[in-house]
Formats: structure tokens, C-alpha cells, sequence
């Protein structure tokens, strides 16, 4: 391995500036973070919704029995 500079020393350098740029990790990580927020979201919208539609659907029952409606 200690022969790899020599015999390239412009990939070695390459490589090296390559693996010490962190310029694109953070952007990276706050992409995968709101895509992590969206989907949480998007399932607790869902529940969400779903029990409020029970709740709904047990006052319109209750609103068509107190006025008679079949």
C-alpha cells in the first residue's frame, strides 16, 4: 500500500480530497431526516384521520336516531 502514491501520485490525491470533503454528508442527512418527518406525518394523518371518521360516523348515527332518519 505505501507504493500506491508513487505510482499514482494524482489519483492518490484525488482519492484523498474525496474522502476528506463533508460537504455534501449534511445535506444528505437533513434529506433523509424530513423524508423520515414526511412519512411519520403522513402515517399520523392517516390514523388520525381514520379515528376521526369513526368519531363522525358515531355522531351521524346518533343525530339520524334522535331525528328518526332511517
Amino acid at each position: 500500500m505505501k507504493h500506491l502514491p508513487q505510482f499514482s501520485p494524482h489519483a492518490w490525491n484525488s482519492l484523498h480530497r474525496f474522502r476528506a470533503q463533508e460537504e455534501g454528508a449534511t445535506a444528505t442527512e437533513y434529506s433523509l431526516l424530513a423524508g423520515f418527518i414526511a412519512l411519520v406525518i403522513v402515517a399520523g394523518v392517516g390514523a388520525f384521520g381514520t379515528a376521526l371518521n369513526g368519531v363522525y360516523m358515531g355522531l351521524v348515527t346518533g343525530i339520524k336516531t334522535a331525528l328518526g332518519i332511517p
